[in-house]
């Protein structure tokens, strides 16, 4: 995509860096963080998972936005990346608590594990080290990278709609905010936000990079997807950095940069990319709109997106999205040019008990201390839940889950009135052991970059409630001088830390799922917008804002999982791994087919190929008067999967890896081969144990 004559002038009073790097943690046996599916375990990849990082400089000030493949920000994880940061550049003042926003993309199928409280560790695999220590390393490599890169930039801010990729999951909730209200974003999506704020960045004549945010569900991969993915927005941004950066070689691996897209999560609670919208499985009619069930139960309810599988899906609506950001680029002679200040300010909030007034000052009552509603238990449109949980229900028929909730803890009638209507399943903000099931100190913070300024929260904000946000922070700071009418304040959601979902006070009233999971609640929203302004009041006023103390970090006392520790592998007499299962089946494929190879492997978390790969897709080239084989393809790039069979046998001592590869259109003709890279366990009886590697290879085809 041609720079050249693109940009408006500049004053180029901005340095911007840019930076990328793996954060890909174990993709075998562990559970996925997002549906809460115990049969949902990482049987391989799909595609890797980025860290990708923007930092914004001007006079001295900065501020790092990072976006992550993964379900969202985590406390722990920000203050070991902000350690690591800190111990890599030689000082803790550059990148701090205050100036540093980490947001999750909110994808469904990365591993679980970096989240610290109970409750998201039953819904994962536990405390898994592994996946933290991904996470941490790449996440701290990618600031550090935008950080080295830190450039006089040309910055450019667009807006543009983004058409049929997203739909409200509970339209029926939406539909209780005040009539006037709606009918004022009845021009950008209604019930679903269509508007893509976009960042384009230029150093030095090229493309640096792109921060965008839309608001979507990471949901496009279902709650049957084993391969470890980044969904429809770590598909987008991979397809914007491959039509930039250039088609994948050994010269230019896959995340490699230097030019970063990060789209970026938003307010995306209530909205699905499935849009052909929820469906009764077992009939093709549509489901119970208040209470997405089918014949009274949630199971047999579930959306679907635009694609015949999962896998369409997820590259259409990835594509709707890319398609929108390109053309933002194309555009950007015609937008405002960004330019300084560059500011940020930051709080901690106490949640439970915190007195709430309204933006007159006219006080509402107060949060409450977190509790899950039965209705949370019922999934969504987009994952529904187990037993007989509804949406928009009241208590369950279930009288175990009853006999459970009540055992943990049960709630108190002042409880029961604070989160009325809620019909509280579990009082997760009073459950302690053997450590907090549920945060109540929150993380709340503002970054402004010229007239943007991004709104940071530790939750999913319905489309609704994000727009409530938005406009009172932006009132506030027109009213403060600090932006203009034209200035842009968007939402980061999932960032800095994970508390759940926020709808309004009227979407609450229904107890849909996003209801049910709004943890502090009716008066959740209002308290966020009660302490973002008065934090931009900081922000204008140049002072540092009031905060109570960070959540306490008790990861020391927490049990580690140990679904992704090694275990002793072995081949079987007369084998080596490396060796081929299973062979290419034909000498001569076709574009638009697929080939694929099975090996006999160990476990896929023996080795996490950071900024690597399991997998390479070869052509024999000329070179120099001798035929040698270059990189086209790994396991970085959309139309390759690597996958383990799960079978579950605890006899079986090592993995049958199969690598694919989905030849695409413009695969050019020639001789091909497939190789998979990987580690084997080895445990002796005396000595060390080690991770050994092996390869193997596929014998050659042909594209014709």
């Amino acid at each position: 995509m041609a720079l050249a004559g693109l940009l408006a002038a500049s004053a180029l009073s901005l340095n911007v860096g840019t930076g990328i790097y793996d954060i890909t943690g174990p993709s075998q046996g562990v559970n996925f963080m997002g549906m809460a599916n115990p049969s949902q375990k990482g049987a391989g990849i799909h595609f890797r998972l980025r860290a990708r990082a923007f930092i914004f400089e001007e006079a001295g000030e900065r501020v790092a936005m990072v976006s992550l493949d993964a379900g969202m920000g985590g406390y722990i994880l920000k203050k070991r990346v902000l350690a690591s940061v800190a111990a890599t550049l030689g000082t803790s003042d550059l990148y701090t608590d205050k100036n540093v926003a980490i947001s999750g993309t909110h994808t469904h199928s990365g591993p679980s594990g970096f989240l610290e409280h109970t409750i998201f560790q039953f819904a994962g695999s536990g405390w898994v080290p592994a996946t933290v220590d991904a996470m941490v390393s790449g996440t701290a490599e990618a600031i550090v990278r935008a950080h080295n890169a830190l450039a006089p930039s040309d910055v450019h801010i667009g807006t543009k709609l983004v058409g049929n990729a997203s739909a409200n999951r509970s339209p029926t909730a939406y539909l209780l905010n005040p009539a006037e209200e709606r009918e004022k974003y009845e021009a950008v999506g209604g019930d679903a936000d269509q508007t893509m704020v976009q960042l384009s960045v230029a150093a030095n004549g090229s493309w640096t990079g792109v921060l965008n945010w839309h608001a979507t569900h990471g949901t496009s991969m279902n709650n049957t997807n084993v391969l470890v993915s980044g969904d429809n927005k770590g598909w987008a941004s991979y397809l914007l950095e491959r039509d930039i950066n250039g088609p994948t070689s050994d010269a230019r691996r896959v995340g490699a940069g230097p030019f970063v897209a990060a789209f970026a999560a938003t307010a995306l609670g209530d909205v699905s990319p499935n849009t052909l919208g929820a469906r009764c499985r077992d009939t093709g009619l549509p489901c119970d709109a208040i209470h997405s069930t089918c014949n009274g139960r949630s199971q047999q309810c579930s959306s679907v997106g635009p694609g015949k599988d999962m896998f369409e899906s997820t590259g259409i609506i990835a594509q709707r999205q890319l398609d929108v950001a390109a053309a933002l680029l194309q555009q950007v002679g015609t937008q405002p040019a960004v330019e300084g200040p560059v500011g940020s300010v930051h709080s901690y909030v106490k949640m439970p008990g915190r007195a709430v007034a309204d933006v007159t000052g006219a006080p509402l009552g107060h949060a409450c201390s977190a509790a899950l509603g039965v209705s949370f238990a019922a999934g969504t449109t987009d994952g529904p839940g187990m037993f007989d949980f509804t949406q928009g229900a009241g208590n369950s028929s279930n009288p175990f889950w009853r006999f459970i909730g009540g055992l943990l803890h049960k709630a108190t009638p002042e409880e029961k009135a604070c989160q009325a209507p809620k019909a509280i399943l579990l009082s997760t903000g009073d459950i302690t052991f053997p450590y907090p099931w549920a945060p109540d100190t929150v993380e709340v913070q503002l970054l402004r970059v010229g007239q943007l300024v991004i709104v940071s929260v530790p939750t999913e904000m319905s489309t609704m409630a994000g727009r409530r946000t938005r406009d009172a922070v932006k009132q506030r700071l027109v009213s403060k001088g600090v932006l203009s009418a034209d200035g842009v304040v968007v939402i980061a959601g999932l960032t800095n830390g994970y508390a759940d979902y926020t709808v309004t006070k009227e979407e609450y009233q229904q107890q849909r799922y996003e209801g049910g999971s709004t943890i502090f609640g009716p008066l959740q929203l209002d308290a966020y917008i009660q302490e973002l302004v008065r934090i931009a009041d900081s922000l204008a006023d140049g002072t540092t804002p009031t905060t109570d103390p960070p959540p306490e970090d008790f990861t020391g006392r927490v049990h580690a999982s140990g679904s992704a520790d090694p275990k002793a592998e072995e081949v079987p007499s007369g084998k080596a791994f490396g060796d081929v299962l299973a062979d290419v089946p034909v000498a001569n494929v076709s574009t638009g087919t697929t080939v694929s190879v099975t090996f006999l492997g160990g476990s896929l978390n023996n080795d996490l190929k950071v900024q690597s790969t399991f997998m390479r897709v070869e052509r024999l080239v000329a070179s120099g008067g001798a035929s040698t084989w270059a990189l086209v393809a790994e396991d970085g790039d959309i139309e390759t999967r690597v996958s383990v069979v799960q079978d579950g046998l605890l006899s079986k001592k090592h993995e049958e890896v199969t690598c694919r590869w989905d030849v695409p259109p413009g695969a050019a003709p020639g001789t091909y081969r497939i190789t998979h890279q990987g580690a084997y366990w080895h445990a002796p009886f005396i000595g060390k144990a080690e991770a050994v590697a092996y390869e193997g290879s596929s014998s050659s085809f042909n594209v014709i």
